[in-house]
């Protein structure tokens, strides 16, 4: 299968499209059941009075097929900001056509239309297809660097 696709900004009703890729991500990553956020949470922290974070969408046929979800960081040995890419995602029947390149790019495009300094990601060790299309973006993984995670309720205890 062939697309032509297009790459947009989201806007606030394709939060149920986007919610859909996000549970499909889920599923593909083998962490349903950690998937605990709602709809409505996912569009008033995107689309609400102060967003917390801001999606490309990939269409094809004006349908939602893959998505970017990303936002600001801060380096401070560059002394600029920088993005965070959070997710990425796009269909397996729409894999292999450029689609997720573009969609990288065109959040790659933002930084640097903000005069950002990076752009970086997780990536789980195990997803080696997605490693190696990184890798041949022009990625480098970073063997040296762990991710430290708090949640609920450590989160909580942590906070006191």
């Amino acid at each position: 299968m062939s697309a032509n696709f297009l790459i947009r900004p989201a806007v606030s009703t394709d939060t149920g499209a986007i919610f859909g890729l996000i549970r499909d991500l889920a599923d593909y990553e083998r962490l349903l059941p950690e998937m605990v956020g709602t709809e409505v949470d996912l569009e008033r922290h995107l689309f609400g009075a102060r967003p917390f974070a801001e999606v490309l969408v990939a269409e094809v046929c004006q349908q939602i097929v893959g998505f970017a979800l990303f936002f600001p960081t801060y380096s401070t040995f560059l002394t600029r900001p920088g993005l965070h890419l959070e997710d990425l995602f796009v269909r397996a029947e729409y894999r292999g056509q450029g689609i997720g390149k573009a969609l990288i790019q065109g959040v790659a495009q933002v930084a640097c239309d903000r005069g950002y300094g990076r752009l970086e990601w997780t990536v789980l060790d195990w997803n080696d297809p997605a490693i190696g299309f990184y890798q041949r973006l022009g990625a480098t993984l970073l063997p040296d660097w762990r991710i430290c995670r708090v949640t609920d309720p450590a989160l909580r205890t942590l906070a006191l």
